[in-house]
């Protein structure tokens, strides 16, 4: 944590010391409590029930007691809401129900699925609510923190507490951008379908090379997936390569067949992405309507094994 508050910028430490209860010190509770104590503010409780959140209150929050999650909602000036996605309604509702909230207080949640309506049972309490989504994958290990800095966080607020949610997340080390309330869910599916579905896809990808005898996936991988990544980033679809991109039905009818033969349980995935890619490079006009049909045809006719 000492190395995480050297780096952050002189200007990003807090004029207002709060004291911080952290309500889930699981890979992200955990990490932005550090954070907000290198920012300079007192982290005085967090909970945690599983051995791994214990094991990572001990690294990344030195001397915080965990307490049971009342005790550290009472004790919390500002308190950090980092639990799963459907826990969040009830946990927030719970406290209400017995009055665990008080006015004044401050409540950000991590969730990137929900916005503020999830906040509103603590802010009829009184309660300034703020959601707060860090746009980072955490694994738990010792990079999470570092990690940190300069991590976009989309922000949603009453437009009355824009400036405190940013000040939140620059006080952090992350930068914010806006997510409107509607759009909530939404921003939250596209991060899953850029992130959790990548590491899918490249899992995926190398254990079809294990298959195929290849002993090092990642050596084959890394060089051709990094270069991908960059296409997809600077160009959109107009980076997109490979056979479906040129319309080469016979090399993906090769692909189907291999795969039901010697990886099955791919083929549904397969199938399935590359029929987005064909719809994606037809609508950016990669392909013309007479290369793309022969694509939705073979596609459209594969039997899925079950």
């Amino acid at each position: 944590m000492d190395q995480f508050s050297a780096a952050l910028p002189a200007d990003r430490h807090s004029p207002v010391r709060l004291r911080v209860g952290i309500v889930g010190a699981g890979r992200v509770g955990a990490v932005l409590g550090a954070a907000l104590a290198a920012a300079g503010h007192d982290v005085v409780a967090a909970a945690g029930l599983s051995d791994a959140s214990r094991a990572r209150a001990a690294r990344l929050l030195p001397g915080v007691p965990l307490l049971p999650t009342d005790e550290v909602v009472a004790a919390g000036d500002l308190v950090v809401l980092a639990v799963p996605d459907d826990a969040l309604a009830g946990l927030v509702a719970g406290l209400a129900g017995t009055g665990g909230w008080r006015r004044g207080q401050l409540a950000l949640h991590t969730s990137g699925a929900h916005g503020l309506a999830v906040l509103a049972p603590a802010e009829e309490a009184g309660v300034l609510g703020l959601a707060l989504h860090p746009a980072m994958t955490f694994s738990g290990g010792p990079e999470d923190l570092p990690r940190l800095l300069g991590t976009p966080f989309g922000v949603t607020s009453r437009p009355e507490h824009r400036a405190v949610a940013e000040t939140v997340v620059l006080e952090m080390g992350g930068e914010p951008f806006w997510v409107a309330e509607a759009d909530r869910v939404l921003y939250h599916a596209a991060l899953v379908t850029g992130a959790n579905h990548l590491v899918t896809l490249v899992a995926e990808a190398a254990d079809l090379l294990r298959t195929a005898g290849v002993e090092q996936p990642a050596r084959v991988l890394g060089p051709l997936l990094g270069a991908a990544l960059d296409n997809g980033l600077r160009r959109g679809d107009a980076g997109l390569t490979g056979p479906v991109s040129r319309g080469d039905v016979g090399t993906v009818a090769g692909h189907v067949a291999a795969l039901a033969d010697r990886a099955p349980d791919a083929v549904a995935g397969y199938v399935a992405m590359a029929r987005r890619t064909t719809e994606r490079a037809a609508a950016a006009g990669r392909l013309k309507p007479h290369e793309a049909q022969p694509l939705t045809d073979l596609l459209d006719g594969v039997e899925v094994p079950r």
